[in-house]
C-alpha cells in the first residue's frame, strides 16, 4: 500500500522542513510531495534531504506559477496517483504532528470503509481552539448570521462557532482543508479539487463533491495535529477578503443546493458582509 503526503510551500522553507522532521516520526512509509507554488526564493532538493529515514522519500515539484491551494495541491496529488499511492494526506507546512501513528490511524479508518473517501483528525491552534470537525454550510436563511455575530461580544473559545463536537469521532459533513486524507480513487473520479477559487471555500467545495458522489466523510477524535498559523502573516485582510467573496459567491452558483432565489439572497449577503468589512477597515485607518 503507497500512501503520499503533500506539502504545499509558500514562501514557508522553515515550517515545510520542521514539517517534514514530523513526519519523520511516522511509523509507516510515505512518500513526501513538496509542492513549491512559485515561492519568491524556490526551496532546492538539498534544503529538503534532511533525513536519513529509510521509510521516507521526498520529492520536489516546482510549479511555474502560484494559481491558489487548490491547483499547488493536485500537483502534487497527480504526482501521487502516478506512483500509485491508495491515499494521500495533504498538509499545510505549518502543521505539527507527534502521533506516530496518526497517518496509520486515519488509513485504517478509511480501509474500515470504503464510503470514505475523505477523513480527518482533531485540530488545534496553539491556543488550544479545536477547528474540526466543520458544521455543514447553511442555506439562505442563515446567509445574514455574519450581522449577529459581528454584534456578538467576543469571548475565549474552546471551538470556533462553525465546529461541531471535537470529542467524538464519526461521520461528518466537513473538515478542514490545512490537513486531510483523501482516497486517491475519489481524486481521479472526481478531477481532483476545483481550481476555481484561488483561496477559501477549499472545504465546502469538497464536501459538496463528497456528498453529491453519496460518500462520506469522517472525523477521528483521538488523534491530534496543531495547525501553527499566525494570523499576522496572512497579508492584507482586505485582499483576502475578496478572494473569499470571490470563492463564496463561485461555491454558491455552482455547489449550493439552494434554489435560483435562494443562491441570490446569499450572494448579496456575502457582497454586503465583503463591503461591510472593506469599510470598517478604511475607517479604521
Amino acid at each position: 500500500m503507497e500512501i503520499a503526503v503533500v506539502v504545499l510551500n509558500y514562501n514557508s522553507l522553515v515550517d515545510t522542513i520542521k514539517c517534514i522532521q514530523f513526519l519523520r516520526k511516522q511509523l509507516v512509509s510515505t512518500h513526501i510531495i513538496v509542492v513549491d507554488n512559485a515561492s519568491i526564493e524556490h526551496i532546492t532538493d538539498s534544503e529538503l534531504q534532511i533525513t536519513d529515514n529509510s521509510q521516507l522519500s521526498i520529492e520536489l515539484i516546482c510549479a511555474e506559477e502560484n494559481r491558489g491551494y487548490s491547483a499547488g495541491n493536485n500537483i502534487g496529488l497527480r504526482r501521487a496517483v502516478e506512483l500509485g499511492c491508495e491515499y494521500a494526506l495533504v498538509m499545510n507546512p505549518d502543521m505539527e504532528i507527534v502521533d506516530p501513528y496518526y497517518i496509520e490511524k486515519l488509513v485504517a479508518v478509511m480501509q474500515a470503509d470504503e464510503d470514505v473517501v475523505v477523513a480527518a483528525t482533531d485540530i488545534v491552534t496553539p491556543e488550544g481552539i479545536h477547528q474540526n470537525p466543520m458544521l455543514a454550510d447553511g442555506n439562505w436563511r442563515t446567509s445574514f448570521g455574519w450581522v449577529t455575530s459581528l454584534l456578538r461580544p467576543q469571548k475565549r473559545v474552546e471551538a470556533y462557532d462553525f465546529i461541531g463536537d471535537y470529542t467524538l469521532s464519526g461521520y461528518c459533513a466537513k473538515v478542514s482543508g490545512c490537513c486531510l486524507m483523501l482516497r486517491c480513487s475519489f481524486l481521479q473520479k472526481i478531477g481532483y479539487f476545483d481550481e476555481y477559487p484561488f483561496l477559501y471555500c477549499e472545504e465546502a467545495i469538497l464536501a459538496s463533491q463528497v456528498a453529491r458522489a453519496g460518500k462520506r466523510m469522517y472525523y477521528l477524535a483521538d488523534t491530534q495535529a496543531v495547525h501553527r498559523h499566525i494570523k499576522s502573516e496572512k497579508g492584507d485582510p482586505v485582499k483576502r477578503f475578496k478572494h473569499w467573496q470571490r470563492s463564496r459567491i463561485y461555491f454558491y452558483k455552482k455547489y449550493s443546493s439552494d434554489s435560483w432565489l435562494g443562491r441570490q439572497i446569499s450572494i448579496l449577503s456575502m457582497r454586503m458582509y465583503v463591503l461591510a468589512f472593506v469599510l470598517y477597515k478604511k475607517l479604521k485607518k
